[in-house]
C-alpha cells in the first residue's frame, strides 16, 4: 500500500482558484471511482497552505485524469512554497477502517 502527502503553499490571491481545481479532480475521482484509492485535501487554518493525502492499494490514478493535469498545470505559478512529497510509513491509528 502507498501512502503520500504532498504540501504546498499558494499566493494569497490563487487560493480560490487552487480550490476550484481540486474540486474537479474529486468530481472527476467521484465519476472514475478508481478501486482501492483513498484522496483527501485539507485547507490548513492560515488559509494558504493545502494538504493532499493519497492511500492506494494498487497505481495511483491521478496522473491519468485530466483534472489533475489541469491542476499540476499552473501550480507552479500558484504556489509561494511549491509541492513537498513525502511517502509514509504508518505507526499507528484510531477509528475507522484500518488498511
Amino acid at each position: 500500500m502507498t501512502r503520500v502527502m504532498v504540501r504546498y503553499q499558494v499566493h494569497p490571491d490563487r487560493v480560490e482558484e487552487n480550490i476550484e481545481l481540486v474540486r474537479a479532480v474529486y468530481a472527476e475521482l467521484a465519476a472514475v471511482q478508481p478501486p482501492g484509492f483513498r484522496y483527501t485535501t485539507y485547507q490548513c487554518d492560515d488559509g494558504v497552505t493545502f494538504v493532499h493525502l493519497a492511500t492506494s492499494e494498487g497505481a495511483v490514478p491521478l496522473s491519468g485524469l485530466a483534472a489533475f493535469k489541469r491542476f499540476q498545470g499552473g501550480l507552479e505559478e500558484r504556489c509561494v512554497l511549491p509541492p513537498v512529497r513525502a511517502e509514509l510509513t504508518e505507526v499507528g491509528s484510531f477509528g475507522g477502517p484500518q488498511a
